[in-house]
């Protein structure tokens, strides 16, 4: 898709949401115009290069309904509005129509059928984390919250120019808590939440990637209030350019027509991991496939001729820098997730070895672990953890000598075997396979085990970096922390 064939559906989508603003104002005159005038640069935009037949069909569907409600306005203009029962009946019909026809689908096509499949079983029906879960990123949160959660408990606040966020994107470096924040976000809305993968969309045969975008979405309408999170959709939408195969760029237009799709149910969110890889900017290398991607996704994200309230697009990447200008335009709050801070690595480190966990490190020795660790992003700190909760586990195999303590359990033997210098008092030589797992000990994790995983596990993330995350907040985003 060229670049005069975007500019004409840009102008035509611009048209249709001014139409539909006016049309909801009962402006019906004005409406009527606007109307006339997208469906004309949509004519336009027709002449301009090669358009696939989803985008044809979208665009065909669009004009027709332009040009009926243009008429409906213009009736109603000179000879007053449609009575109720009407209006009444031909809802009812266009109901039954859409609901014959969806029934006709199912059976014809058993190829819809098996993919619809396939997308409810990646379905997550219980998440559990909650916003509480989620150590530091307090404005991530307070925007998350304005823009889901206040909306759907008291929507007597948003009205008139009021209006919570519509796309919110949110970056930072790998593992800072982007795809723990949409997990909460689905537990806080509850709504169901569609896990996939972009390996799960993506296909080599033409046109099966826009097919499983379309249906990921009809499954996502079908189960709302939804959140669909797209792992690693880098993937699919990366930077535009001459090079880029014809399939992904099919695959980008149909996730823009989903999308707008997708805001005529509503209330709905969209989560998209690793944007990057969908949306990345345009050049002269990409493919024909992967322009339509994008603009498909940008005709989605614009939900031409709906109302867009209710709807969220919640996004998410590790390269915010390689989006597509127009893509992250659509994303009017941007929200830097840092690397986390001193008393927040601290937070992270009590939460990742656990409240259940036998250990002898001291409230102190927590501030010095964080300390120690600079540069590690949240997830570097939980291998962390798992490294040092398997050290205890390993002196057990190499023990020689055990001693016995008394078990602060009620149940169980009154004493136990736990893990021991050869110098202790009261030390015995003695092996692990000599111990019933009854009489067994657990061994604490020390500061020591801590200290050993941390010079093991090195951060994924250098200083240089945070250069490139810090530039783009400046010009582009907000902090998160």
């Amino acid at each position: 898709m060229g670049t005069n064939q975007m500019e004409m559906i840009q102008k035509g989508i611009q048209c249709a949401e001014k139409a539909v603003e006016d049309d909801n104002a009962h402006n019906y005159e004005a409406a009527a115009k606007e109307y006339l005038a997208a469906v004309e640069h949509f004519l336009h935009a027709g002449k301009y290069g090669i358009m696939s037949e989803n985008t044809k069909k979208t665009i065909r569907a669009k004009i027709e309904s332009y040009l009926k409600r243009a008429e409906e306005l213009q009736n109603i203009v000179k000879h007053g509005p449609v009575k109720k029962k009407e209006l009444a009946d031909d809802n009812r019909d266009r109901r039954n129509s859409k609901d014959n026809k969806d029934d006709d689908n199912e059976i014809s096509d058993p190829e819809r059928k098996q993919l619809m499949q396939k997308f409810e079983g990646a379905i997550i029906t219980d998440p559990k984390i909650t916003f509480d879960d989620v150590v530091g990123l307090e404005q991530a949160k307070e925007a998350l919250k304005e823009a889901i959660i206040l909306p759907v408990k008291f929507p007597q606040l948003f009205h008139g120019k009021r209006k919570p966020w519509a796309g919110i994107l949110l970056y930072g470096p790998p593992g800072t808590g982007k795809t723990y924040l949409a997990n909460a976000v689905a537990t806080e809305c509850k709504s169901t939440f569609i896990c996939v993968n972009s390996s799960d969309l993506l296909s080599k045969w033409l046109g099966e990637s826009e097919k499983s975008v379309k249906y990921l979405f009809e499954v996502a309408r079908e189960k709302q209030p939804c959140i669909i999170f797209i792992d690693e959709i880098d993937a699919l939408c990366g930077q535009r350019n001459d090079t880029e195969s014809e399939s992904s760029r099919r695959v980008k237009t149909e996730f823009l027509i989903q999308i707008h799709v997708a805001r005529e149910k509503q209330p709905c969110i969209i989560f998209i991991d690793e944007i990057d890889a969908l949306c990345g900017q345009r050049n002269d290398t990409e493919s024909e496939s992967s322009r339509r991607v994008k603009t498909e996704f940008l005709i989605q994200i614009h939900g031409v001729g709906t109302d867009n309230s209710g709807v969220l697009v919640l996004a998410a990447t590790n390269m915010p820098w390689t989006l597509d200008t127009a893509i992250r335009r659509r994303f009017e709050k941007r929200i830097y997730l840092p690397l986390p801070e001193l008393n927040e690595r601290a937070g992270i480190f009590k939460s990742h070895l656990g409240a259940g966990t036998y250990h002898t490190i001291k409230e102190h020795e927590w501030i010095e672990l964080a300390q120690k660790s600079e540069y590690y992003s949240g997830a570097d700190i939980a291998v962390v953890c798992r490294e040092a909760l398997l050290r205890p586990i390993r002196r057990l195999s190499s023990a020689t000598h055990f001693k016995k303590v008394p078990n602060s359990k009620s149940d169980g033997p009154r004493q136990l075997w736990l893990v021991c210098s050869p110098g202790d008092s009261g030390a015995v030589e003695l092996t692990l396979d000599k111990i019933k797992s009854e009489e067994l000990c657990e061994p604490p994790v020390t500061m020591s085990d801590m200290l050993a995983a941390l010079s093991i596990q090195k951060p994924t993330i250098h200083e240089k970096d945070l250069i490139k995350y810090q530039k783009f907040t400046e010009e582009y985003g907000q902090e998160g922390s």
